[in-house]
């Protein structure tokens, strides 16, 4: 295959002639010069089991079509996972907007020849900030991890200290992006301390954080709701006892949750965070996240955001309105190495869809949605629970995902799974690995396209498999 010269016609610059050029124009003699750098004993030497190639473009989309049928999905399979992306409903419209021209990029560029982007970035901070009751938003940062993390670190900003303290029951990928994230703090190095969680309510334990606070805390983060589904009764406490010690209290939130819940300014928060994804973004394998971060407005908090904020002006017309970025000399955009933190790719496209989303939504939509979420989740806990050596977990309130223990079954989450799967169902997810001491038990998720046929056909597939 080495010798052959192959030219792929949905590949540019496959040509022989043109490569040649190419490598001409960069002073080597062969492609492998390339990757000089790669020292000799980490290069592959063997024969890749590659497949003939396919030359034609038809042939190789039925080729991919084949390879994607062998995934099991949730069109074909009824979808209980959530844990941070759970399947929404997304209205076709958000798939037309997003899909225009003038939109559909990877990439937010900067203002050259973007001028209705930017009315559409400014339509989007001002329906977050709404929804959030907040004043303050920049762009969305790549996902909700990273907004978590940033947000730590805007906190470190404003007070200067030198540890922030999170949920023992915290998302494990987010906690996982956020201590990576912190790395890169220069030093004094930010600390990380986790707060305990009540075993029967799994609410926050309040004693443990009285404990552990102190004049040192830069911000004390709590979800609401929790990794577990939680919803924070105490959050309100929580946000007294971090700002009595001068430390930022920071949300992460889910905002379809938001019709429903108290936005997190409303119970103290400085700093909100969250993922945009249940907003008109469908699951993606990871590409459908996009995170947010809002707070109120004044300087302290204005100075530390590190992505681009928006905002509106008049101009010398009467009546026209520019806009443009509001404190760019803090972001690395325009000053690099003096920005607040490196701002890569962030997620533009997604900022849209989610202003479609809300605007199509509105308040009424919101609290529908949230109340439907919230009816239908409540009623497959009940039903999971009166199946034989089932419980649900936690006692307090919950919002979309609860936690199901199966160790009265003496049947292995894993093993339940695995039996659902063939019953076309996707189960809870296993949390035994990242929670031990919570024996076998699962995160379910309800969301608004699961109807009553739907939960009762999954408890139905439950009763079967812990048998």
């Amino acid at each position: 295959m080495k010798d052959r010269k192959i030219v792929y016609p949905y590949i540019p610059n496959s040509v022989g002639e043109i490569k040649e050029q190419m490598l001409k124009e960069v002073g080597a003699q062969e492609v492998m010069e390339l990757y000089a750098e790669i020292p000799e004993h980490l290069r592959f030497k063997g024969r890749m089991k590659m497949p003939e190639p396919i030359l034609d473009e038809c042939s190789i989309r039925r080729h991919v079509d084949g390879l994607l049928r062998k995934n099991a999905n949730c069109c074909d399979h009824l979808n209980f996972l959530g844990a941070g992306c759970a399947q929404h409903y997304v209205p076709a419209v958000c798939d037309e907007i997003n899909g225009r021209g003038e939109f559909l990029t990877a990439y937010s560029s900067i203002f050259w020849a973007d001028h209705g982007k930017w009315q559409a970035w400014f339509e989007y901070v001002s329906l977050m900030a709404e929804l959030l009751d907040m004043d303050y938003l920049s762009l969305p940062t790549y996902d909700g991890a990273q907004a978590a993390a940033t947000s730590l670190r805007m906190a470190r900003g404003i007070n200067g200290r030198t540890e922030v303290l999170l949920p023992a029951s915290m998302h494990p990928q987010i906690q996982a992006v956020v201590r990576n994230y912190l790395k890169g703090v220069p030093d004094p190095a930010l600390k990380i301390g986790l707060i305990d969680y009540d075993r029967t309510s799994g609410l926050l334990d309040l004693e443990d954080l009285r404990a552990k606070i102190s004049d040192r805390t830069a911000a004390v983060l709590i979800e609401n709701p929790s990794y577990f589904g939680i919803i924070e009764a105490q959050a309100e406490e929580i946000g007294r006892i971090a700002r009595e010690r001068g430390a930022e209290f920071i949300v992460y939130a889910d905002p379809i949750s938001l019709g429903v819940l108290a936005p997190p300014a409303h119970y103290g928060a400085t700093i909100a965070c969250g993922d945009l994804h249940p907003l008109g973004i469908h699951m993606q394998c990871g590409g459908g996240q996009s995170g947010f971060i809002a707070t109120g407005f004044d300087m302290d908090h204005a100075m530390q955001f590190k992505d681009i904020v928006v905002g509106i002006q008049e101009t010398v017309e009467d009546g026209e309105y520019g806009f443009g970025v509001v404190f760019p000399h803090k972001l690395s955009y325009f000053t690099r190495e003096e920005g607040n933190e490196f701002t890569g790719t962030n997620t533009g496209l997604w900022a849209i869809t989610a202003a479609v989303y809300l605007s199509l939504m509105g308040p009424k939509g919101m609290e529908e949605i949230g109340r439907t979420i919230m009816q239908r989740s409540q009623y497959a806990a009940k039903k999971l629970g009166e199946i034989d050596g089932v419980r649900v977990l936690f006692s307090a309130s919950f919002f979309k995902e609860f936690v199901v223990n199966f160790d009265e079954t003496g049947r292995k989450v894993e093993k339940i799974n695995r039996k659902l799967l063939k019953a076309g169902v996707f189960g809870g997810l296993d949390l035994s690995k990242d929670f031990p001491a919570l024996g076998q038990s699962a995160l379910y998720c309800v969301t608004e396209i699961m109807t009553k046929d739907d939960i009762d056909h999954l408890v139905e597939a439950v009763k079967k498999a812990v048998k």
